[in-house]
Parts: structure tokens; C-alpha cells; sequence
């Protein structure tokens, strides 16, 4: 096999499907050029789950979007938006009025993903209370801690290099003051 190469699930010993039907979670590529992981890594991102939210149902403008997204800056928005708009997700429409008005809406595959991210903020409500026993149950274990500020190692001492009884031992001519 190539170096490099990745070997397949099935040439792993992995089956395609468990007992239980769910799609073995080897089926999308790790690599970074990988079309899913690239989609997975847009649609997942913090501010464009904040974004497509907003839009469900509504058209907002810049303005109104960065006003409801705490902490957003607004160069994030703008590369978010346009992120959105080449994945197909969001329109953007330019009125030609003087200042321009520009409005951002769900496309409609933009509104079948809404659908998911509404599923996901679903579950997150129902659970946010076990996920919130689960963080202070994990902040109070009893761990090592690691010691406050910079560890300082004692530097280490040179070994000293043996030479062999055998080898000849070079001596510096030293001059004779005159």
C-alpha cells in the first residue's frame, strides 16, 4: 500500500452497518478536501448555526443580525454571510435605494437545514440539565492539579564523555616564555 493511504473501513476488519442499522462512522473522509467534512465544518460553525436560527421565517438586514448575535464582529458576520450565500444556504437581495438596503433569507435548502439545527436545539433544551450535572461532576474531581505558574527544571549536567585507555590524548603546545 501507498504511504499515505488510507485503508478502507471493510480492509479494517469494520463492518459497512452495525447490528442496529446506523451507518458505519468511518463513511466520511477525515481529510481536510473531503466535500462533507467541509460542509460538516460550515454548517457546524458557531456563528453560522446563529445565523441560519435567525433567519428561520424572517428576512433580516446586517444591522438587525449583528445586533442579535452577542459578540459577533463585523467582519466575522460579513465572511459568515458570504460563506452561507456560496454554500447555497442564505440570499442576499440589494435594493437600489440610497444608502442600500441589503436583506439576508434562508434559500429553501437553507430552510431544510433550519429543520435539523431546530432538532439539535431541541435536544440541547431537554438535556441541558444532565449536561450541566456532567460539567460540575467533572470541575469537582479530586486530580492532580498542575503547579501554578512556570515549572523551572534544574538545567541538566553533562554526562561526561569516556575516552578509551587506547586513544591518544592531544595536548595543547603551550609556549615557553623566553
Amino acid at each position: 500500500m501507498e504511504g499515505g493511504t488510507l485503508k478502507s473501513p471493510g480492509y479494517l476488519g469494520v463492518p459497512e452497518f452495525e447490528d442496529d442499522g446506523d451507518p458505519d462512522p468511518f463513511q466520511w473522509d477525515a481529510r481536510e478536501d473531503c466535500e462533507v467534512r467541509q460542509i460538516l465544518d460550515r454548517i457546524a460553525d458557531k456563528w453560522s448555526l446563529l445565523v441560519i436560527a435567525l433567519l428561520d421565517s424572517r428576512v433580516l438586514r446586517f444591522s438587525e443580525l449583528r445586533r442579535e448575535i452577542d459578540g459577533i464582529s463585523q467582519r466575522m458576520l460579513t465572511v459568515t454571510l458570504r460563506q452561507l450565500e456560496r454554500d447555497g444556504l442564505v440570499s442576499r437581495t440589494v435594493h437600489p435605494v440610497v444608502p442600500p438596503r441589503v436583506e439576508y433569507a434562508l434559500t429553501e435548502l437553507g430552510c431544510t437545514l433550519h429543520t435539523t439545527i431546530r432538532s439539535l436545539v431541541t435536544w440541547t433544551e431537554q438535556h441541558q440539565n444532565e449536561i450541566a450535572a456532567a460539567r460540575a461532576s467533572y470541575d469537582t474531581r479530586d486530580e492532580p492539579t498542575a503547579p501554578e505558574g512556570p515549572v523551572r527544571l534544574p538545567a541538566p549536567t553533562p554526562a561526561p564523555t569516556p575516552t578509551p585507555a587506547s586513544a591518544p590524548v592531544e595536548r595543547a603546545a603551550v609556549r615557553q616564555p623566553r
